[in-house]
């Protein structure tokens, strides 16, 4: 093992402190541990004597403070409570974050299945329902702990995080600088001029947070849960062409419009959004590459072929940023 393996928290969770946090909450562990895929937090398939396995879920040290890890079950318990399939932390003794050896960490029950099809009218259009009533349950209440959806300011702070991580090749630097002054005068624009409603949000709705099992949805992990636009809740479920965000923006607007007003004006914001998250994934990386799973798991991160990548991808959004925005369509 490294220094840096040494170092970093996650060194000391061992499948033996694993264990006996799930056991300080009076669970008896059969010794199976499954390590599940999670690179921001460390998460667990624990098998339980006489019991289904239960899901172990570490939260990264010093990421989110106790009162946001509790808004978050919080507003899981209140979604599940209103009937809609999400993966609520499991209550012992009135409390669902628990601490063990400097660990906070929280259990929940097995939920299994597959992503669903995007190219799939119907499970588009299911998606498209429980939306609407996660948005309705979302507009209740206000977060007072987790992150606003900011645009810009969310682009800008990214950015700092990518030029202060020392990880960029220097041949990118002043590339990269240029286009994200370029990128802010357009989202500047997009958020200073349409002011939308926030409620609170799933926050990162790509297929890999939805699970699907004989016409079951789940939807899972709420991590980055946000107070922000509804759209930042539709616009990743969008693939291929403009004619093809159309087609599909018709069939999720026909399963929101069941329960709640498809918020078609924020369609605007599409393009900023998306930018929104590419710059903040090379930041997430940068932010993170101090942990030993990272340079696995990524490790092209580094090298010039993905930095080069990455700027063409951001020149790619500066030239959508600047066509007319995604719609509705008309007929």
């Amino acid at each position: 093992m490294s220094d840096a393996d040494l170092q970093h928290p996650y060194s000391r969770l061992t499948p033996e402190l694993v264990m006996d946090a799930v056991e300080s909450l009076g669970y008896l562990c059969d010794a199976r541990i499954l390590a599940l895929n999670s690179y921001e937090n460390r998460v667990y398939q624990v098998g339980i004597e006489d019991e289904q396995p239960l899901i172990a879920k570490f939260y990264r040290p010093a990421r989110w403070s106790a009162d946001a890890i509790r808004e978050e079950h919080a507003f899981l318990l209140e979604l599940a409570a209103a009937e809609i399939p999400v993966v609520a932390p499991l209550i012992i003794k009135d409390e669902t974050l628990f601490e063990h050896n400097g660990f906070l960490f929280a259990l929940f029950p097995r939920r299994g299945g597959h992503a669903p099809e995007l190219s799939s009218d119907d499970d588009l259009e299911l998606i498209g329902r429980w939306l609407a009533r996660l948005h309705l349950t979302g507009e209740a209440s206000v977060f007072q702990h987790r992150p606003l959806v900011r645009g810009s300011a969310d682009i800008i702070a990214a950015s700092e995080t990518v030029l202060s991580s020392g990880l960029m090749p220097d041949d990118y630097r002043s590339a990269y600088e240029s286009l994200i002054r370029d990128i802010l005068a357009h989202t500047d624009q997009q958020f200073t001029d349409n002011r939308f409603p926030t409620l609170r949000l799933h926050g990162d709705m790509h297929t890999g947070n939805l699970l699907l099992r004989d016409e079951q949805l789940w939807l899972v992990d709420f991590d980055d849960c946000v107070q922000g636009p509804a759209m930042q809740d539709i616009w990743m479920l969008l693939s291929g062409s403009p004619e093809e965000h159309r087609q599909q923006l018709m069939v999720i607007a026909e399963g929101y419009e069941m329960f709640r007003p498809f918020p078609a004006a924020e369609l605007v914001l599409t393009e900023t959004l998306r930018t929104r998250r590419i710059v903040r994934h090379a930041a997430w990386l940068s932010s993170r590459w101090q942990d030993p799973a990272f340079p696995v798991a990524f490790p092209w991160f580094e090298g010039h072929r993905y930095w080069s990548e990455h700027l063409l991808a951001l020149r790619e959004q500066l030239a959508a940023l600047q066509e007319e925005p995604l719609s509705m369509p008309v007929f």
